[in-house]
């Protein structure tokens, strides 16, 4: 038995064609889904629906599959140990590298990280739930999703539903801010157990995926700032003062960033010198590209793409007994690269959403998300206005649901133009008719 094949419902393969192999299945299983097909709605930085141009979770999910397998492919050539299939969780098949990468975002709710932070804060202090983004995820895959033949979501192969999995816990840890919530994690732990899985060690394929995540929004948010005019390309605003305190308190306040040795380096005389670098390389290929913008635009993002592409690597990983996927130079980890996309992820989040006219957008989606969920979240009034298929479903499953886990689940699903039409519906004096198709 290929362990990283199996499924956890169709163990036999009897609702599966035999003609595709078991990722190509998981691929088409999740770009044939509404929920991959509504991250075309969801914001990535900007709302969605903001201008032609700026991307979505979609798209920026694409761009990050795209990303992952190629960089798969090539340490597939790179490690000889790979293709000795030592163990379960540590191989790098491109394909399922590409369908974790397209299923990463899945959880998250309309109106980006804002949806996501008003949500987690209703359940946590009305119910004591929790709402997160990544454990939504599996959530989706593994229940909510519909899928001819199953009743189970998606039930995708072990190696893919683990390749999504870049925080192997279960949110009912004492202190566990990301992970899965119980349900799924019975599923998740089943499947790494069969794998031998260390504790707390994501899959080689989940670490790269979220590798590629960080890539991808340090380069291409950046190219949708610079659009949008909310990165001026000059001296003035790279040497601002206020830009540089900014940047420095975010990546203070980061938890995630204990580990890339920012004690090492004078951590103000850092983001100063890649902020320069930055703009130096920008006013080169500028006049390289004949002072046209939009070219320059394209070649900075295609460069910084390759640059932390082609550094990714695998080192050992001696305090969990396992491997690392993170920049590589000469064997080591290149701490000092990983500190460059940080400064540039900040950059990315101080100014785009820390903007105020992004904040005025953000306060009025925090509102809409709160009338929302105080409209159904009774059980005997929401029931009326909810749509009779998830009236339904939860008949049939609330043994192992809660009314309040429903409606989050809902809320969650939609897409920012469609809670601004539930949300016009209910509070607004006029909306459309009837009649249109939810």
């Amino acid at each position: 038995m290929d362990l990283r094949k199996i499924r956890l419902f169709d163990t036999t393969n009897t609702n599966s064609s035999e003609e595709r192999d078991e990722y190509e299945k998981d691929y088409a299983r999740l770009i044939q889904s509404p929920a991959f097909r509504r991250l075309q709605g969801k914001s990535q930085v900007f709302g969605a629906g903001s201008g032609d141009y700026y991307r979505t979770r979609l798209t920026h999910s694409l761009e990050v599959s795209q990303i992952a397998r190629e960089v798969a492919r090539r340490m597939e050539k790179t490690y000889p140990f790979l293709a000795r299939r030592e163990h379960p969780g540590l191989m790098l098949d491109p394909a399922v590298v590409e369908v974790a990468s397209l299923a990463h975002d899945l959880g998250h709710p309309p109106f980006g990280h804002k949806g996501e932070e008003v949500l987690n804060k209703l359940l946590s202090e009305e119910h004591g739930l929790a709402y997160e983004g990544n454990a939504q995820n599996f959530r989706i895959l593994m229940f909510l999703e519909k899928r001819a033949g199953s009743g189970s979501g998606l039930d995708l192969s072990a190696a893919s539903l683990l390749g999504i999995n870049k925080y192997p816990y279960s949110l009912e840890e004492e202190g566990r801010l990301k992970g899965t919530y119980a349900m799924e994690w019975e599923g998740i732990k089943y499947l790494r157990d069969a794998w031998g899985m260390p504790k707390g060690c994501p899959t080689l394929e989940a670490q790269l995926m979220d590798l590629c995540d960080d890539i991808a929004y340090s380069t291409h948010d950046i190219e949708d700032g610079i659009r949008a005019g909310k990165i001026q390309m000059n001296h003035s605003f790279f040497e601002e003062n206020r830009l540089v305190e900014h940047l420095i308190q975010e990546i203070v306040d980061d938890q995630g960033n204990v580990d890339v040795g920012w004690e090492q380096v004078d951590m103000e005389a850092m983001v100063r010198q890649v902020l320069a670098d930055y703009l130096e390389q920008w006013e080169t290929i500028y006049a390289e590209c004949n002072r046209e913008a939009s070219r320059t635009r394209r070649e900075m993002k295609a460069r910084w793409v390759s640059r932390f592409a082609n550094r990714v690597g695998i080192i050992d990983d001696p305090k969990k007994g396992w491997k690392k996927v993170t920049f590589v130079e000469e064997g080591e980890q290149d701490l000092q690269l990983l500190r460059t996309m940080e400064i540039l992820k900040k950059l990315a989040w101080v100014t785009l959403i820390k903007d105020f006219r992004v904040q005025r957008l953000q306060k009025r989606s925090e509102i809409m998300i709160h009338r929302l969920w105080d409209s159904f979240k009774v059980y005997e009034t929401g029931r009326l206005i909810l749509p009779p298929d998830w009236i339904e479903s939860y008949r049939q499953h609330k043994s192992k649901w809660s009314w309040e886990r429903m409606v989050a689940d809902y809320i969650s699903g939609m897409t920012d133009a469609y809670a601004e039409k539930v949300y016009a519906e209910l509070f607004a004096s006029k909306s459309g008719s009837i009649y249109e198709m939810d």
